[in-house]
């Protein structure tokens, strides 16, 4: 196997958690867990088979507690394997043929887990295929993987920061190329599409988001054919993943000249998102900072109602565990990547902060939220 592993996964979280769980392997079937454990992040039609359930074409990665991991895949995902992946066994089966799990099958098998505890995950593997492994490894223990892969990967390494970071800095600098050039008149899928074709263009290999104008009243109804007006407040919530990490930020900007109001509403979000990201601190759970969220914004006069105040991000998909949400039980840890975006109406701001005992540290630092950007 090779050693780049070690860059992006927290191999000593992950075995510290297998042990204590009496675990001997993890299946990784979810687009998140494979990419984290296999280093591959399939781009395109390829990224679509790894999180369908009842997908032909899946792919597994199984990392065992001792010996040599295995990827099992069909001949089209092969080559992108072979140069990406620091896992260098796999098992190939008849896509179309063959149900993907008869590879796993045979994986488990030649790897000595017939008899063993596996984990994998009960939200992403199908009924059969849960039920197939079941019958046909009867002696081995399956049992759910989600929690403990949602608490291996919560902790990032410094691999992982780098990546987050690369993503984070394509993403700002399409922010400041793109808003410099919108005019009244434009349509928001104008925007949106230069947004997108800016950051593939610098190296995103997928990136999505929304962009709305603060008169477009349908909640994430962006990217239509709406047209811009001067004067108009626009919000942005974007995307943009490398090797399959995700810089993720938002950011406002308005057509013209801010008004004065404009100007004040902006500074007081801003005020309030600045302080609450000091509250990430390690030891408290993701529901008191949610709390401080509530209480912060009342005591401005500000009706928080959204169902979230930020999220933690990783391989795959960007919004992951902890989850600043009511009630959430998860405790924040030193090491931790969470993007905040406590925010109300259009006036939304969001950045990755990276949690330390001393305070957090942004990584996405290239655009200034100091103020709003005037697209004049």
């Amino acid at each position: 196997m090779k050693q780049s592993f070690k860059t992006t996964l927290n191999i000593d979280r992950l075995n510290s958690f297998m042990d204590a769980r009496g675990i001997d392997a993890v299946v990784a079937r979810a687009g998140l867990n494979f990419t984290y454990l296999a280093g591959v992040a399939y781009p395109g039609t390829l990224a679509r088979h790894v999180d369908l359930a009842d997908s032909p074409r899946a792919v597994y990665a199984v990392w065992p507690r001792n010996g040599e991991p295995y990827i099992v895949l069909n001949a089209t995902a092969l080559d992108l394997a072979k140069r990406d992946a620091w896992i260098e066994q796999m098992e190939i089966y008849e896509g179309y043929v063959e149900r993907p799990v008869e590879g796993l099958i045979r994986a488990l098998s030649k790897m000595g887990l017939a008899e063993a505890t596996v984990a994998t995950e009960k939200d992403y593997v199908s009924a059969l295929d849960w039920s197939l492994l079941e019958s046909r490894l009867p002696k081995m223990r399956l049992v759910d993987s989600t929690d403990l892969m949602d608490q291996v990967r919560a902790v990032k390494v410094l691999g992982e920061i780098e990546r987050f970071k690369k993503g984070a800095d394509i993403l700002d600098r399409a922010f400041q190329t793109v808003f410099a050039k919108a005019r009244p008149g434009m349509r928001e899928r104008d925007l949106h599409a230069a947004l997108v074709a800016e950051c593939i263009a610098n190296g995103s290999e997928f990136t999505h988001g929304i962009l709305n104008s603060s008169r477009n009243i349908v909640r994430y109804g962006g990217e239509s054919d709406f047209v811009l007006k001067a004067g108009d407040a626009v919000r942005t919530d974007y995307v943009a993943y490398v090797n399959g990490y995700p810089g993720h930020q938002s950011r406002c900007f308005v057509i013209g000249e801010p008004s004065t109001q404009q100007k004040a509403e902006y500074r007081a979000v801003r005020d309030l998102y600045r302080g609450l990201n000091d509250e990430l601190v390690p030891g408290r759970t993701a529901g008191a900072v949610y709390d401080l969220v509530v209480e912060r914004f009342t005591a401005a006069g500000l009706r928080y109602h959204n169902f979230l105040a930020g999220h933690s991000v990783g391989s795959w998909w960007h919004q992951q565990e902890p989850v600043i949400s009511r009630g959430n039980p998860r405790v924040l840890e030193a090491g931790m990547v969470i993007a905040m975006e406590p925010h109300v109406n259009h006036w939304h701001i969001q950045d990755m902060l990276l949690v330390k005992s001393g305070g957090t540290e942004l990584i996405s630092s290239l655009f200034s939220t100091d103020e709003i950007f005037a697209c004049v």
